[in-house]
């Protein structure tokens, strides 16, 4: 089985240089010194440009500075036997600064790791002592006196002048896009910090971060359709987890009255530039509050991981302005069809057989059992969600496709329910949770009846969870933020692929 990369056209020259390498390798093996795991670097690239990239030729010359190094060497450019330069890179920056030049000589780094150096290829790690100095362009570079191979690179890096030209490469072979793209280590980066700041957040608000299951006998928590397996000891059918939410609420039922959770959750559903099987999302619940207090709430979250994240609250997504620092904006779901779809007037929005008719000419054929506010929520999507650009909630969501919000108690048919659209796309969804038992167990045997009249996504009817809200649970409110949506948002990323690590993709042939 070939590789993408060994698929390119440069593959049978390829193929001639990894010979060589391994060549190279197996006269190494024969010296005993291959892979060797002694060298300790104590200092990286990054650190050195911020601590001593301001001072002078002098100053340096004046107080030596000792370093020791490791990184992949990126370039090297050779003066005959007796000098080189070359630069290496290692883990402490996104930006240039994760690299620095290296200079090695006859005279102070010794014939025989000259020598060697002679046949060091790209893509090979070092490690160097040295002491730092500024070249005459005022490069800051380490004078090498120690210089060692400690990881040969079989494989060739990617022409450095245009890195990893298919899309499909960098997202299959993420390890050599992350080598070579100083973009792809930043939007990594970002979505770390993005992440540690929402666990700092939240635990900053006293909740408590915890672990529930990721294999579930009954798939809940979200209107989705799971991936299935079977545990061979148990001999009983599971599924993968489509949501945590049900088994938090079960937490606060317990008397844990705030608890997240920073989540991994999977859906046998498409795959888009907005859509992976497999994805993260951050879950949360709070007793004593509403979905009121939860809009305010996330507003502050995601507002302060774009912060930690980028620095600002101010993006720009796909060359346009996005002002997250601002108050979000709230609207109804038919407040939104009017403002972005005015055509219709009240009487069509409250005519539940004109919107089936109109729902038909965007091709969407609504289930049979779909009532009015289904249906004008169907119509939302279809003319008002990706005109959305500023972030915006979504509130007033019917009590027939929100199963475990709590129903309103001054507005029939509504429940207590939000969702939040930015760009175009749905970033998190929240609801005053429904404690009443009884009103929870109507709900899912809806969702069972919806489920038998063919809709895939409908819940299951969950009696432990109805057991627990038997024991009482407070008054809650919770939500879900999608995290690899607003990272997209965050990196100014135009494909979910861009911010997973390793996407799912179809298996090479």
């Amino acid at each position: 089985m070939t590789t993408d990369l060994q698929d390119q056209a440069a593959a049978p020259d390829e193929n001639k240089i990894i010979a060589e390498r391994r060549a190279k390798l197996a006269a190494i093996r024969e010296q005993g010194v291959a892979f060797p795991n002694d060298f300790k670097p104590e200092h990286k690239a990054a650190d050195l440009h911020a601590q001593y990239g301001e001072k002078s030729r002098e100053e340096l010359e004046a107080a030596p500075v000792t370093v020791k190094l490791a990184g992949r060497m990126m370039l090297k450019r050779e003066a005959g036997k007796k000098a080189a330069f070359a630069t290496l890179q290692d883990a402490s920056g996104p930006k240039a600064d994760g690299r620095i030049q290296i200079y090695a000589t006859l005279d102070l780094t010794g014939e025989a790791a000259m020598a060697a150096l002679h046949h060091y290829d790209l893509g090979d790690i070092l490690g160097v002592v040295g002491t730092l100095f500024k070249t005459k362009t005022d490069e800051l570079t380490i004078k090498v006196t120690e210089l060692r191979l400690i990881t040969k690179s079989l494989r060739p890096l990617p022409d450095k002048f245009h890195g990893l030209a298919d899309q499909e490469t960098k997202y299959r072979q993420r390890y050599v896009d992350l080598i070579m793209n100083e973009e792809t280590r930043r939007t990594f980066k970002a979505r770390t910090a993005a992440i540690s700041s929402i666990r700092r957040f939240m635990e900053k608000n006293e909740f408590m971060e915890v672990e529930t299951p990721m294999l579930h006998t009954i798939p809940g928590g979200a209107a989705a359709k799971p991936f299935i397996t079977h545990h061979n000891a148990l001999d009983m059918q599971m599924f993968l987890r489509i949501a945590p939410e049900l088994y938090l609420k079960r937490l606060v039922v317990g008397g844990f009255d705030r608890v997240f959770e920073i989540n991994r959750n999977f859906r046998n559903e498409g795959v888009s530039i907005r859509h992976n099987p497999e994805f993260t999302m951050m879950e949360f619940y709070a007793a004593y509050t509403d979905y009121k207090w939860l809009m305010d709430f996330t507003e502050a979250v995601i507002r302060q991981a774009a912060i930690d994240a980028h620095g600002t609250a101010k993006l720009t997504y796909g060359g346009r302005e996005l002002d997250l620092s601002k108050p979000f904006h709230r609207l109804t779901i038919v407040e939104a069809i009017n403002k972005y779809a005015p055509s219709y007037t009240a009487e069509q929005l409250g005519d539940a057989e004109f919107i089936k008719k109109e729902l038909l000419k965007f091709g969407v054929k609504p289930f049979a059992t779909a009532g009015l506010g289904a249906l004008q929520l169907a119509l939302f999507e279809e003319t008002a969600e990706a005109q959305l650009w500023e972030p915006t909630y979504i509130i007033d969501y019917p009590v027939e496709v929100s199963p475990l919000a709590r129903a309103s108690d001054s507005r029939e048919g509504i429940t207590e329910r939000f969702e939040l659209f930015m760009v175009g796309r749905e970033i998190a969804n929240g609801f005053s949770e429904l404690n009443d038992a009884e009103d929870q167990s109507a709900r899912f045997l809806a969702q069972v009846a919806a489920k038998d009249a063919g809709d895939e996504e409908a819940m299951f009817y969950d009696a432990d969870y109805i057991r627990a809200l038997e024991y009482g649970m407070p008054p809650a409110g919770g939500c879900g933020i999608g995290i690899d949506r607003l990272m997209m948002i965050i990196t100014d990323s135009p494909n979910i692929r861009d911010v997973l690590l390793f996407p799912h993709l179809r298996r090479e042939e």
